[in-house]
């Protein structure tokens, strides 16, 4: 059956960074755009980067943006978040997703996104 698995998540102190990886398993995504998204407790889900088939295309959000970097390996069939100088806003539960819709094509809301990991931990102390 189809797996998105995160990996990477932790404890870190702030200004420290971390690499976030998502293997997929038992569907093709290369084609697919990738995205990670983060929630923290009391808040919405909300879009940290997304990046398209080969990476010519990439979205981050704008509390991420100059710190984070999405990239992708289609030959592993996986999907890495380097995150440096966290802040301890950053904590969050981190899931990666895909969309197998979207053949070369790069998405950004959440909703659009139809396969999911079960999310890891990434905890910032200050």
């Amino acid at each position: 059956q189809v797996h998105l698995v995160e990996s990477g998540g932790g404890l870190v102190q702030a200004g420290g960074s971390l690499r976030l990886s998502c293997a997929t398993s038992g569907r093709t995504f290369t084609l697919s755009p990738m995205g990670w998204f983060r929630q923290a407790p009391g808040e919405e889900r909300e879009v940290v980067a997304t990046i398209n088939w080969n990476g010519s295309s990439t979205y981050y959000s704008d509390s991420v943006k100059g710190r984070f970097t999405i990239s992708r390996d289609n030959a592993k069939n996986t999907v890495y978040l380097q995150m440096n100088g966290l802040k301890p806003e950053d904590t969050a539960v981190y899931y990666c997703a895909a969309d197998s819709r979207l053949n070369y094509g790069l998405a950004y809301a959440a909703p659009e996104y139809n396969y999911w990991g079960q999310g890891t931990q990434v905890t910032v102390s200050s």
